[in-house]
């Protein structure tokens, strides 16, 4: 019902930038929150932020620990995309990036919260 394409992904050295996006198709109005999973090798897929995406709906934005105040999500309804700007990177936030979509409401770091994922984009952070 919802298809997800992330893209911006690649390798970057420590302390630089990479602007993620995450286009979305489909029934995106029948979602209620759109956000960003990783997983990097060896290790459960971790929240990272999520943003709400419902029109009409009360503007949140929510990150992990680990990425707040480097990370910023922001959402583009007319473009059906969301974005997230990944500043002064380092070499732990190397995983695959994952753009997903909630049809719910539910606690955002929980992965099980999420119905529709995307196929993953690959970030590298060189050290």
């Amino acid at each position: 019902q919802v298809q997800l394409v992330e893209s911006g992904g690649g390798l970057v050295q420590a302390g630089g930038s990479l602007r993620l996006s995450c286009a979305a198709s489909g029934r995106v109005f029948n979602s209620y929150a759109m956000g960003w999973f990783r997983q990097a090798p060896g290790k459960e897929r971790e929240f990272v932020a999520v943003t709400s995406w419902s029109r009409g709906s009360t503007y949140y934005a929510y990150y992990a620990d680990s990425v707040k105040g480097r990370f910023t999500i922001s959402r583009d309804n007319a473009k059906n995309t969301v974005y997230l700007q990944m500043n002064n990177l380092k070499p732990e936030d190397t995983a695959v990036y994952y753009c997903n979509t909630a049809s719910r409401t539910g606690p955002w770091a929980n992965w099980a919260t999420y119905d529709y994922w995307g196929q993953g984009t690959q970030v590298t952070v060189s050290s």
